[in-house]
């Protein structure tokens, strides 16, 4: 009499021994420039608004300037190891600036919001990342390491500027998290 078989059990992935694959690696690296470029236009739309006007608006700046920092080191990054970019790109950037200058339309602290909620979602999604390479990939692990301590104290500072304070702050934290899954799960794939 043969066993009846048990269901799969969920990937531990990764798994001691077992490699991220190739795929795997490049879907990281696209879906970390995608995210990165996406940054570099939430913060020109919310600077297009905002101006220099506001005194946020430097700490707006300073972030924007690592953003760019990031985005060019993934750049390089796809370049050096021929990984395909995101076929969304026209997506992320009317997306990104658009959802950057309504923010700021909204006021500083939607604007602080907005950084509060992408930068939460994205330092789980660089630690995500940093599990699942292990030691597999340092050079991918040490940049990926050092841009989540910086999405945190984005995140952190966002937190201090009031962001917590922005008109409907759960919906509208809640909502921007939703949209950045999803433009992660997009940009894994396309």
């Amino acid at each position: 009499m043969s066993a009846t078989p048990t269901p799969t059990a969920k990937k531990d992935f990764p798994r001691p021994g077992r490699r991220v694959t190739d795929a795997a690696r490049e879907s990281m690296v696209r879906v970390d420039q995608a995210g990165e470029f996406g940054a570099t236009r939430i913060y020109a739309g919310q600077l297009a608004v905002m101006g220099d006007r506001h005194p946020d608006a430097r700490v707006i700046a300073g972030m924007a300037a690592q953003e760019e920092r990031h985005r060019q080191r993934f750049d390089a990054m796809i370049a050096e190891r021929g990984v395909r970019p995101t076929a969304l790109y026209p997506l992320w950037n009317v997306a990104g600036f658009a959802l950057g200058a309504v923010t700021a339309a909204i006021g500083p602290k939607a604007a602080m919001a907005c950084t509060a909620a992408i930068e939460t979602e994205i330092d789980l999604h660089y630690a995500d990342q940093l599990e699942q390479l292990g030691g597999d990939d340092p050079e991918l692990s040490a940049v990926v390491a050092d841009f989540q301590a910086e999405e945190a104290e984005h995140r952190d500072a966002a937190l201090a500027h009031g962001a917590e304070q922005a008109v409907a702050y759960p919906l509208l934290f809640g909502a921007i998290r939703i949209g950045c899954r999803a433009a992660i799960a997009l940009s894994k794939r396309i």
